[in-house]
């Protein structure tokens, strides 16, 4: 039963570079709550994926950051005001959650000051940051799969940091 067990976690450890991927937005969190978050999970050894502005070359998310999300065993997703209103961002999180149903990664929420009704119900903040991405008429499709993404997200256990930072 010990062999089996071994078999298990090295097949499963195999398949993950990273412990864990951050998803966020950068011009709201970077150089604040992400950033620490950043720096004290790699203080204690934790294997942290953070993108590098100089990967977003397209509309669309790149070869490499698909990479990363798929090579890692979790993804935390900072939720914060300007999040939406992102494409990037919004399509980061459909394929994380793809990852979450397919290869079982864990998903952690973080809704840094914003209410986590308003991600789930796409109102408020992310209602209007929506309805400003569907003028750029990016597809019904797509808008489905983001306001899907957010909703499915938006309802897993994470922490509320409204209020308390």
């Amino acid at each position: 039963m010990n062999t089996l067990i071994v078999q298990e976690e090295s097949i499963t450890s195999s398949h993950f570079f990273y412990d864990v991927f951050l998803s966020f937005r950068g011009e709201d969190t970077r150089k604040n709550f992400t950033g620490h978050l950043y720096y004290r999970l790699c203080q204690v050894g934790v294997n942290t994926f953070i993108d590098d502005e100089e990967l977003r070359k397209g509309d669309v998310i790149s070869m490499e950051l698909e990479k990363a999300i798929q090579e890692s065993k979790v993804s935390i997703v900072v939720f914060s005001r300007n999040y939406a209103s992102s494409s990037w961002c919004l399509d980061e999180l459909v394929k994380i959650l793809e990852c979450k149903e397919k290869l079982k990664q864990v998903v952690l929420p973080i809704f840094y000051d914003v209410d986590p009704s308003q991600v789930r119900k796409q109102n408020g903040c992310f209602g209007e940051a929506l309805a400003m991405l569907k003028e750029r008429s990016f597809g019904d499709q797509r808008m489905d799969n983001w306001t899907t993404a957010l909703t499915e997200a938006a309802n897993l256990s994470g922490w509320d940091l409204r209020n308390i930072l």
